[in-house]
């Protein structure tokens, strides 16, 4: 009976060896190799089909002249397509039929996301939480110049700037004072009579009325500030206070001055584009 040989066979090598290892020469598994070929095929495929390879002063086209630019335009196309029948309805609307027509109003709210995005949040925060002491609340249900929708799109068209006095030189520090000492007194519904009179006298009630509870615009054009909801334009400290009637508000030449300018928009975007960020500011407060 022959003697068989249990020793394994041994496998050939390269002939390296390093530390007890040595560099074997089995080849590589079947499904790697299908892999290896696979991957360079599907290269020179879309070397072919797209843009792939770097020349010196262009890039292989690719067959199918496919670019992102393209892909992109064509997205862009397709959006407008789909919008231009909305904003030809919106053409055809006021501000008050848009807000009653639930589609538009809900198409309009999401369409102006983007232009608000692009050209209020910087200031007014993008949930329209404002900045205090800098730029307004837009989250709340107070309105500086009215917060009906038809006030509110003419803010957007035209911009605001507000105005008021600096009383510096017009009234002493003693007055300027007692004057501050009122308004906080009247946010807290405590004004007495002697303070309304002081208030008064030096004119203010002219734009914020006899009860200092302001108005939406007086006959300057300007909003007038409701001096008894505790709700503060420029802050509410006492120092707050005393600076906005000390310095005024976009007083020219005065140093300290608040500054308080709304930019206009009627260039910038297009009425139907008005109407809508119109209608997403007047969902922000409630509206009026």
């Amino acid at each position: 009976m022959a003697k068989q040989d249990n020793q394994p066979q041994r496998v050939r090598d390269t002939g390296h060896e390093w530390d007890g290892i040595r560099e074997l020469t089995n080849p590589p598994p079947r499904w790697w190799m299908i892999a290896f070929h696979a991957s360079w095929i599907w290269c020179v495929v879309y070397f072919i089909l797209y843009p792939s390879i770097p020349l010196v002063h262009d890039y292989t086209r690719g067959i199918l002249g496919w670019t992102q630019i393209k892909e992109f335009k064509e997205a862009v196309r397709e959006g407008e397509a789909m919008r231009a029948p909305y904003l030809k309805k919106i053409a055809a609307m006021d501000g008050q039929q848009l807000l009653a027509d639930e589609e538009m109003r809900n198409f309009s709210e999401s369409y102006a996301k983007a232009i608000f995005g692009d050209n209020c949040a910087a200031c007014h925060g993008a949930g329209g939480e404002g900045a205090p002491g800098l730029f307004p609340v837009l989250a709340d249900d107070d309105w500086l110049y009215g917060g009906d929708i038809d006030t509110i799109i003419e803010s957007i068209t035209d911009g605001r700037q507000g105005d008021m006095p600096a009383h510096a030189g017009v009234l002493s520090d003693d007055e300027i004072n007692k004057l501050t000492d009122m308004v906080i007194a009247a946010s807290k519904g405590k004004a007495t009579k002697e303070q309304f009179m002081l208030f008064d006298e030096a004119g203010c009630s002219g734009c914020h009325g006899e009860n200092a509870a302001g108005g939406a615009i007086n006959d300057l054009g300007t909003g007038a500030a409701n001096l008894t909801d505790q709700i503060w334009r420029f802050g509410s400290s006492r120092e707050d206070i005393l600076r906005t009637i000390r310095y005024g508000v976009n007083q020219e030449g005065v140093e300290g001055t608040r500054e308080a300018i709304m930019p206009a928009f009627g260039e910038k975007l297009t009425p139907e584009e008005i109407k809508m960020l119109a209608v997403k500011v007047y969902g922000f407060g409630g509206g009026k």
